[in-house]
């Protein structure tokens, strides 16, 4: 008797967290899927950036929202600006990269 009580009331938990799962969106209208993405995307570009020592790219900051990365911050050369773009594209699931990086160049 106990097993026939049971099922449905898995049955509908797992009901339940099926449709909350699928219908949950973010503040920015995400699917917990494509925040997933996004936040995996972000760490891989980071760690391009961080990895490419000889553009010095550690202070470039990334957002990825919708799969498109957005670089912020300050560079000193309009290479380094172009490097941490080539650097996003590489990157699975990128779409597009919005490159708002700024030159300051060094005394």
């Amino acid at each position: 008797m106990k097993t026939t009580i049971l099922k449905p009331v898995v049955l509908s938990i797992a009901i339940a967290l099926l449709l909350s799962a699928t219908g949950c969106t973010s503040l920015t209208g995400q699917s917990a899927g494509q925040y997933v993405d996004d936040t995996t995307i972000t760490a891989s570009v980071k760690a391009k950036l961080v990895a490419d020592k000889a553009a010095n790219l550690t202070r470039v900051d990334v957002e990825t929202t919708n799969k498109v990365v957005s670089l912020n911050g300050v560079v000193q050369s309009p290479d380094q600006k172009l490097r941490a773009e080539q650097l996003a594209m590489q990157v699975a699931g990128v779409q597009r990269v919005e490159n708002n990086l700024q030159i300051r160049h060094q005394n």
